[in-house]
């Protein structure tokens, strides 16, 4: 909203013609006039449509401030759509001019002249240092809280834990001795308090192993990744492409920004608990895109589609996708405001189709996971219905939890204020008790007909499918995150951090002893293939291999003079080691690669991030 406050003398009107926008008003309105009186000119813009109420409250809260600073009391509230080039729709302004008319009345004699008229006016300013002045309202800084938004924290919801014979326990009844981190994962829910009070481990490891660190020139949660990090986030995203490829999704790619004016995805924005990044350009009003939602459901609205091609899977990695997370809530990777989601949907013949894909994909998030280092152990599982679907389908949801084999949290709600009525999440816990959502899967019951999705029956009907929403992931930050995070666990727990040999950046690192063992450990590193690099640093060989224990590189292949006459490495195996006790072997140059084969293989490869020499390598931190 745009104010214009003008301090008068006298302002009147006089309704002339209407336009095609006019509201209908009486005779006796088309005229007012007000002496000594405070004249609000206003433009309703776009953002009010938003939240309306709290307009309201807010440009009433701002005329009266004026006018009890000029001692004003007397208000004239004047449309006047010069002020702004992004006006809201004719409906929205006038309820929220009649909204200031309304609240303003309570204290001041007001009149509003009409909306939508041509009018001719005279006005007197009086000329003091306050007399003129000028306001603009955008709650939030423009950002859009969503109905869903508001739901979400108005919502009541039961808390249960199902243990593993199916039986709903209230959270406060349950036992949770040798569960204590699901107790604090329910207590985390339940607070709904997300804000970080403390700085957890793993940003100090992001930032020491160079992976990833704060970007100062942009917004908060725009994180900068450099050589070892961008190697990391790039293997975890191929992988888990290849994943939902083999689960026979489709790849696509779909814009970064929306029209917001766009009928459909407005109704799907006011249903989506997130919170937008909004730019204007061109007289439009764009949001970035926080999931590849609108993109595929867009698509999928001009396909042709059988029934014989269902189920249906389009996936994306969507670098980025844009959330305005609460400030209090960004600390390093585990939640951010431009983040990088793979991003699945299917559309299912029906119900029946739809659970039986929401199951195959639950059993690939744990897959996934497991072969990236987070096993069942490492997180919790959150599974949320409403209380229909669950009446509809208890056994189902019991064979969830059946197959993680543990108990799990339950969510229920009465009714259903989101556009999905099953989900499951997939959390990790970390040492400061937060809890970060992975993997996901979500029956959505709402969007085909919001986007006219249809397919063709067996008998030429067309009908409307059942969509799921699938990260088999979550976030490839948060994914980041939970690995730094599970590696400061095991540090604490005397046990060597390690990521698994295809994600680690340097897969083997060679140490020669002294400057003729050089030659010898070139070659090896050209044979072996696979990301090697040569510590040819003039440092000692205590330096070279504390280094490589703090960098967490799986193999570790000493050359001395021994090794030259051999013909054998000495290497240290990171993952049978110990804090106290290194696990050296004497193996070839074959036999170590074979080693490295067997843990990489089906696994997306990439070559070295960094320059193989040491010596040549610049510091990030």
């Amino acid at each position: 909203m745009q104010l214009l406050l003008i301090h008068s003398d006298y302002i009147e009107f006089e309704a002339k013609r209407p336009t095609k926008f006019a509201e209908d008003i009486e005779d006796s309105a088309k005229k007012g006039r007000l002496e000594d009186a405070l004249c609000a000119f206003i433009a309703v813009e776009k953002f009010d449509e938003d939240d309306p109420d709290a307009v309201v409250a807010e440009g009433s809260k701002q005329i009266s401030e004026v006018a009890e600073q000029v001692h004003a009391k007397k208000i004239m509230i004047y449309p006047y759509a010069h002020l702004s080039p992004n006006l809201s729709t004719p409906d929205s302004a006038v309820n929220i001019l009649k909204g200031l008319q309304e609240s303003l009345s309570k204290e001041y004699e007001v009149v509003r002249a009409p909306f939508g008229w041509y009018k001719a006016f005279s006005l007197s300013c009086k000329g003091h240092p306050l007399s003129e002045l000028s306001r603009s309202i955008k709650l939030g800084e423009g950002e859009i809280v969503s109905q869903a938004l508001k739901s979400e924290a108005k919502a009541v919801s039961y808390w249960k834990i199902m243990d593993l014979d199916g039986t709903l326990i209230n959270i406060d009844k349950f036992d949770f001795d040798g569960h204590e981190n699901l107790r604090k994962f329910g207590q985390y829910e339940m607070a709904k308090s997300r804000a970080v009070d403390a700085v957890p481990p793993h940003v100090d490891l992001m930032r020491r192993l160079e992976m990833v660190d704060y970007e100062p020139g942009s917004d908060s949660g725009n994180m900068r990744f450099y050589p070892k990090g961008r190697l990391v986030k790039s293997l975890l995203e191929n992988y888990v492409l290849d994943k939902a490829m083999d689960m026979g999704a489709m790849e696509v790619e779909t814009p970064i920004m929306y029209d917001m004016d766009h009928p459909t995805l407005k109704k799907y924005l006011d249903r989506f608990p997130a919170r937008q990044y909004q730019i204007e350009a061109e007289k439009k009003r764009l949001f970035l895109r926080f999931a590849a939602c609108f993109g595929q459901f867009l698509m999928g609205h001009d396909m042709t589609i059988s029934y014989k091609s269902l189920p249906l899977k389009m996936v994306e990695i969507t670098r980025y996708s844009f959330r305005r997370e609460q400030r209090g809530e960004l600390v390093g990777i585990r939640r951010l405001r431009a983040f990088t989601m793979p991003d699945m949907h299917t559309m299912a013949k029906d119900m029946s189709q739809a659970i039986e894909e929401f199951k195959k994909q639950y059993e690939t998030s744990i897959s996934v996971l497991n072969e990236i280092g987070l096993d069942l152990a490492d997180y919790e599982v959150a599974i949320r219905f409403t209380k229909d679907f669950f009446e509809d389908n208890r056994e189902f949801v019991h064979d969830l939890v059946a197959i993680v084999n543990k108990p799990v949290l339950i969510e229920m709600w009465d009714e259903r204020f989101f556009y999905f009525v099953l989900k499951f999440e997939f959390n990790f816990v970390d040492t400061l008790d937060k809890a970060s959502a992975l993997s996901t899967v979500q029956i959505d019951v709402e969007n085909a007909e919001r986007y006219d999705i249809t397919y063709v029956d067996e008998n030429g009907e067309r009908r409307q499918p059942i969509l799921l929403h699938c990260s088999p992931s979550g976030a490839i930050e948060r994914v980041m995150y939970a690995l730094l995070e599970k590696a400061a666990r095991e540090t604490d727990r005397g046990r060597l951090p390690m990521f698994q040999t295809w994600l680690s950046p340097t897969q083997v690192r060679i140490i020669p002893i002294a400057e003729r063992h050089q030659p010898r450990a070139f070659h090896v590193a050209q044979d072996l293939g696979f990301r090697v690099d040569v510590d040819d640093r003039d440092e000692t060989v205590g330096k070279k291999i504390r280094d490589a224990g703090r960098e967490w590189i799986p193999y570790v292949a000493v050359i001395g003079d021994d090794e030259l006459v051999s013909g054998l490495l000495t290497v240290t195996i990171r993952s049978e080691s110990t804090p106290k006790n290194a696990a050296k072997f004497k193996m070839n140059v074959d036999d170590l690669r074979k080693k490295i084969q067997t843990e990489t293989s089906g696994k997306p490869q990439r070559r070295l991030p960094l320059p193989m020499k040491l010596s040549e390598r610049a510091k990030f931190i």
